[in-house]
């Protein structure tokens, strides 16, 4: 209960911290930072909706919402998963897009319909890749003999017999694939696309900074930092992630050699790394990307006057350094051209 409410907690006001900063800072409304805000809005919902069925269900053996919730918490999760897999890719790719572009990827202009196309492909793969998990779980009470505590009720992988036979023939396929298909499409291409993608834009980053084609340093050792950001949010993923490949293992090929009381160990293990990767990726986010923990410091503090006065007295050349620093994750191209227009870092709170 202590754990799950500081991960509740963290991951609240972290993750809402995110999607505040990307949508009340102008020159934060880029293509990778809506891709970082889209996956702070999903690991929102995952502690704010899922953390307190799940801790509910622990405490009382029932779920809250009955059969509702027992589909609907299991498909947020899977759908997550997705979510994140595609969110790393498409950021892998915008960051090799930055680094091999010779005319300066800062200066493109990342329109609203091509952010809104990225993000709906990323919502529909990731929610249809899901949605066999609300045909397999159902709602099942508990045997009082077997675990030794008063009736309850359990969320188990069990295909209905209602089903009409195309779709039930299909939820047999997919839950006879499910282990392999969880082990390839959400830890194996995130991890694997990740790693590669990144050395390969590292090779060019390195290859840009020596040969100084493109821009000043400053701008290439910010390239370099979100590229080490990216892969530093997938070694997080990954070791969130892989416990759960683990549980389904010993599920589908040795659950008959463990006992009820070490398989719900694992799966709430799993289930607490997910609640935990959702927490600590907005703290990750703040202590690697200059550009967030700057805004968010600017919000933390535009209430005061001494800090306002501050601000206001800095020169327009200090202004340009600042804002040339903090515009690290791939901004529009008219926030240099339009810099003295705008006079603090964010948006007022």
């Amino acid at each position: 209960m202590c754990l799950s409410v500081v991960i509740f907690g963290i991951g609240i006001m972290g993750n809402m911290a995110v999607m505040c900063i990307v949508c009340h800072n102008y020159y934060m409304r880029s293509i990778s930072n809506s891709l970082l805000a889209n996956l702070a809005f999903w690991d929102f919902l995952i502690v704010f909706f899922c953390l307190p069925l799940v801790i509910f269900q622990e405490l009382t053996k029932k779920w809250l919402l009955d059969d509702f919730s027992c589909k609907i918490v299991p498909y947020i999760e899977v759908a997550s998963l997705g979510v994140t897999t595609f969110t790393l890719c498409a950021l892998c790719i915008d960051r090799f897009r930055a680094a091999t572009n010779v005319q300066m990827y800062y200066e493109m202009i990342e329109n609203c319909t091509s952010t809104t196309a990225k993000l709906a492909v990323i919502w529909v793969g990731a929610l249809l890749l899901a949605l066999p998990e609300v045909v397999l779980r159902q709602l099942a009470k508990e045997d009082p003999e077997y675990s030794g505590s008063p009736p309850g009720e359990r969320c188990v992988v069990k295909i209905s017999t209602a089903l009409p036979d195309t779709i039930y023939v299909l939820a047999l396929t997919y839950d006879g694939a499910r282990l392999w298909w969880y082990f390839g499409c959400y830890f194996c291409l995130p991890t694997l696309f990740t790693i590669t993608c990144s050395l390969v834009t590292a090779r060019k980053i390195r290859r840009a900074e020596k040969a100084c084609t493109r821009g000043n340093k400053r701008q290439i050792q910010l390239e370099s930092q979100m590229n080490c950001t990216v892969v530093a949010l997938t070694i997080l993923y990954g070791f969130c992630i892989i416990p759960e490949n683990i549980c389904n293992i010993v599920t589908a090929y040795m659950s008959t050699g463990v006992s009820r009381q070490t398989m719900d160990l694992l799966h709430l293990i799993s289930q607490f790394l997910l609640f935990f990767k959702s927490c600590v990726t907005p703290v990750l986010l703040f202590c690697l990307c200059k550009p967030f923990s700057r805004a968010f410091l600017e919000c933390c503090c535009c209430c005061c006057d001494e800090c306002i006065q501050k601000s206001s007295t800095v020169t327009s050349d200090d202004n340009d350094n600042e804002y040339t620093t903090e515009l690290e994750l791939s901004p529009f191209s008219t926030i240099r051209r339009e810099m003295s227009t705008f006079a603090s870092v964010g948006t007022h709170c």
